[in-house]
């Protein structure tokens, strides 16, 4: 009875030891001129974005939030 639980042991860890692996480290990706200035935490989109064209950017006053080169600011920023 004890080998065969040490078997089955030893075929489970052999099988599922492959299935073990370090995830991966994301770092954001800023397009040229959208990246958060000196001082300011990056906070990631908390809902997807609005439409094409639109990237995830710094307001000094409301924080992060998607905007658009034409028509500014998702939810009426300015």
């Amino acid at each position: 009875m004890k080998s065969t639980l040490t078997a089955c042991a030893v075929v489970c860890a052999a099988v599922l030891g492959g299935c073990v692996v370090q995830p991966a480290v994301v770092r954001p990706v800023y397009p040229v001129g959208y990246g958060p200035p000196p001082g300011v935490v990056y906070v990631t989109p908390t809902y997807s974005q609005p439409a094409m064209g639109y990237v995830w950017a710094y307001h000094p006053y409301y924080g992060w939030g998607w905007r658009h080169p034409d028509h500014g600011w998702h939810r009426g920023w300015r």
